[in-house]
């Protein structure tokens, strides 16, 4: 384990999916949710193909034990990012951002709900916490004032909220996947299944981009294949419990992106209902890694029956 490099590396990819992001906010005007999905997607493949034939990996790495695994994920995790895009259009990067954080408290829920893991007043407690928090940052958003610029912040802050709530989900899925499945299938599979997906959207008025807009497009999906495989080398370096804080960085990197590229000023209520949202999520951080502190402990005192 190489605990400094997997920070950088963690940090690296929450850069590289923030650009990622801010690339597609860039096209969101012109271009539908579901044609940015495709080129997100399709573009991420050839990505991740090289770098497993580069790790000599390639027929390891993509086998399936559970196909419809891969599907369901892909289905839900499809959603997650549709939604996600179309919000881009509607809410400053940061805020966008901040909603998301959503997703890693809804998954405690669900897994829960739907894996059986066990939930303590603890991590109650903080998921309630980073949820006030999720609110305080939609308030402005929920205005009972008609007009075109409410009713537009409104539905994009729902969007971004439904896309947390289905990428909570995909969170659950992957959660069952990685029992049987290496994780650059799962990745790839990802990628492969929202490609096919995205194509269902075509009637619903895909455009052909301007130049810039492909460059852009085909640019954003190409950083998600980068991304991911930095994301999958920061666990490979060190634990999930030392890198995952570092997710959260994503809020400076889309402050300073939404500043000088979109002229976006973050407001009081959004900065604080963030800080919340952030300061759960490393509260349920540090609580897991105490926990399996004091299971590797357990473990370690058990004789050889147990």
């Amino acid at each position: 384990m190489r605990p400094m490099r997997g920070i950088l590396y963690k940090l690296c990819s929450v850069m590289t999916f923030i650009v990622m992001a801010a690339l597609i906010k860039a096209t969101a005007d012109h271009v539908p949710p579901g044609e940015a999905v495709f080129f997100r997607s399709f573009f991420a493949m050839p990505v991740i193909v090289i770098w497993l034939a580069m790790r000599k990996e390639l027929t390891t790495g993509l086998r399936a034990s559970a196909p419809m695994g891969h599907i369901w994920r892909g289905v839900v995790g499809t959603m997650a990012m549709g939604l996600g895009f179309a919000g881009l259009a509607y809410l400053p990067l940061p805020e966008v951002t901040a909603i998301g954080y959503a997703a890693p408290l809804l998954t405690v829920i669900f897994a829960a709900m739907f894996l059986g893991e066990d939930v303590r007043l603890f991590r109650i407690s903080a998921v309630v916490l980073g949820l006030i928090g999720v609110l305080i940052v939609l308030s402005p958003r929920l205005s009972v004032v008609p007009g075109p610029g409410n009713d537009a912040a409104t539905l994009g802050a729902m969007l971004v909220l439904g896309g947390a709530v289905f990428a909570a989900l995909a969170q659950v899925f992957v959660r069952k996947l990685v029992m049987t499945e290496k994780t650059p299938a799962i990745v790839f599979y990802f990628s492969l299944t929202a490609s096919v997906l995205s194509l269902v959207t075509l009637p619903f008025g895909w455009v052909i981009p301007a130049p810039r807009e492909a460059l852009l497009l085909v640019l954003a999906g190409l950083l998600g294949g980068v991304g991911q495989i930095l994301l999958t080398s920061s666990y490979r370096e060190a634990d999930a419990s030392v890198v995952a804080p570092f997710d959260y960085a994503s809020m400076i990197f889309a402050l300073g992106i939404g500043y000088w590229v979109f002229d976006e000023v973050p407001t009081l209520t959004m900065l604080g209902g963030a800080s919340l949202v952030v300061t759960a999520g490393v509260l349920i951080i540090w609580r897991e890694r105490k926990l399996g502190l004091e299971r590797a402990k357990q473990r370690k005192a058990m004789t050889p029956q147990g």
